[in-house]
């Protein structure tokens, strides 16, 4: 990024773009290479967004209608081959089965015309075609659809494929009496089909995030706008069809136990049926994936997020002389705050009681300790609304507290849960401090002496009560595993019986 006095221009592409803000006169300036200036306020935002119309109005979009098998998605098989000789008694069974291979064939077509083709020539095309017009030069593709061109090819070529063989057995069906599918079903489910799959599925949370901050834009609610009015959406709009590979992943072993149900020959079923355990694999692997991407990228933006003060800013009581703070190193958050040692249970807001003050705090309960924060709010940005478009996970008030620049800074040492006392509050005990839904965390040391103690408040007795079991529970589970650590430490193995 270069800095211009108070412009700052970043690259996006091929362009130069900057977003300027004016306070003396409320204007909003973008700056494209060429040397175009398009002002956000007034009469020049309206002419800006009359342009984008314009350009939007212009935009050609293919007819659907040129791919040979567009005409058979919404026939039934019964339909496909009523112009032909009627298969004998004997051969019901393969009836069935063709049935079942029929319904893999359309439904695979509707899915790639009227989702990804979607997707892809009215939504992703026109962006690009809108960015070399210099519109939306900032939005990044990638984010939006991922891997969308690559997942469009792979179901173009599987359509194509399931009706070429189709075709062949229509067009001579006394010589065919069955569809050999098998090698094609194998070649595509255990190659590019789940994998495509897989790399889009994990980009969708984050796609699904980033859309919701675009459609705040005015140019972008426009560009949206037009094409779900388009009648090709039918009615469908961009969440809805972002969603729809997900979908359709988790239905394709659905699609092959019918077809497996309905093939009568050993040695195909067990082909069959190897191929749909392979795709139920690669959805429980994506599942794994999601999670921990999903809590890989929490832990680190709770790194950046969470603050952790010095020994002598956290307590006066100890003092430093400046010449010696150097020895102190400070424990690194991001051995604490890592994914691969705990998991985060429990989060939320609370009222901290303090002797002349009531204080809000952010509390996170992991697995093996619970951390106190404090929210706090910053008057210079740490660059949060980014990070919180990256990470969905996050909680509203987390996300809160990162676009207005703020952190959460530890008001204590971590409390471990073998070392943490909860209690709830008699509201009789605490009333006359206005306190209601109140309860006591009490940290204590390695000879059982409490060495700090928080009062907190809820909002709501429902809230208490919630916050009380899930802490009480993942005592328990601390607990548990500690002992059976132990026991397994010092379990001696079994003497074997040949001795």
């Amino acid at each position: 990024m270069l800095e211009l006095g108070s412009i700052h221009l970043t690259t996006t592409g091929d362009y130069w773009v900057d977003s300027v803000s004016n306070p003396k006169f409320g204007q909003t300036i973008e700056v494209a290479r060429n040397g175009m200036v398009y002002d956000r306020s007034g009469k020049d935002k309206h002419k800006h967004i009359s342009d984008l119309e314009n350009c939007l109005s212009s935009m050609k979009i293919t007819d659907f209608r040129g791919y040979e098998f567009y005409s058979l998605k919404d026939k039934t098989w019964n339909e496909v081959m009523e112009k032909h000789q009627n298969l004998p008694t004997d051969q019901l069974d393969w009836r069935k089965q063709q049935e079942a291979m029929w319904e893999l064939f359309t439904s695979e077509c509707t899915y790639f015309l009227d989702h990804l083709l979607v997707l892809k020539m009215i939504f992703m095309n026109t962006l690009k075609y809108l960015q070399t017009h210099e519109y939306l030069l900032d939005v990044d593709l990638w984010r939006l659809f991922a891997n969308l061109e690559e997942l469009t090819q792979t179901s173009l070529g599987f359509s194509n494929s399931l009706f070429g063989i189709i075709k062949g057995y229509v067009d001579a069906p006394e010589t065919s009496p069955s569809m050999d599918f098998i090698s094609m079903l194998t070649k595509y489910f255990r190659g590019s089909l789940c994998q495509s799959h897989q790399t889009y599925c994990l980009n969708y949370s984050a796609a699904v995030f980033y859309l919701e901050s675009l459609r705040q834009r005015d140019d972008f609610g426009i560009y949206l706008k037009w094409f779900e009015q388009n009648e090709r959406c039918r009615r469908l709009h961009l969440p809805e069809l972002l969603v729809a590979p997900l979908h359709r992943l988790t239905r394709y072993p659905l699609l092959l136990k019918n077809i497996w149900k309905r093939s009568t020959d050993s040695t195909e079923k067990i082909m069959i049926y190897s191929i749909k355990e392979k795709v139920e694999k690669s959805i429980r692997d994506l599942e794994g994936r999601v999670k921990w991407l999903d809590n890989f990228q929490k832990f680190r933006h709770l790194q950046e997020i969470i603050v952790w003060p010095p020994l002598w800013d956290r307590d006066k009581r100890f003092f430093i002389p400046e010449c010696l703070k150097h020895i102190f190193k400070e424990h690194m958050a991001e051995n604490i705050l890592s994914p691969t040692n705990r998991h985060l249970l429990y989060e939320g807001k609370l009222t901290l009681a303090e002797s002349t003050r009531f204080l809000d705090v952010y509390l996170f309960l992991f697995d093996d300790f619970l951390l106190i924060t404090k929210a706090k709010r910053n008057k210079k940005k740490l660059g949060g609304s980014d990070m919180g478009l990256m990470c969905p996970s996050l909680t509203s008030e987390l996300q809160t507290v990162i676009k207005e620049g703020g952190s959460c800074t530890v008001l204590d040492q971590p409390i471990p849960l073998d070392r943490l006392v909860v209690k709830s509050i008699d509201p009789l005990h605490v009333s006359v401090f206005g306190l209601r839904n109140a309860f006591l965390i009490q940290h204590e040391n390695r000879y059982r002496q409490c060495i700090a103690a928080f009062l907190l408040q809820a909002q709501t007795e429902n809230i208490k009560k919630t916050w009380m079991a899930q802490i009480t529970s993942a005592i328990s589970c601390f607990t548990k595993s500690q002992e059976s650590k132990k026991i397994s430490l010092f379990t001696l193995p079994a003497e074997s019986s040949e001795i």
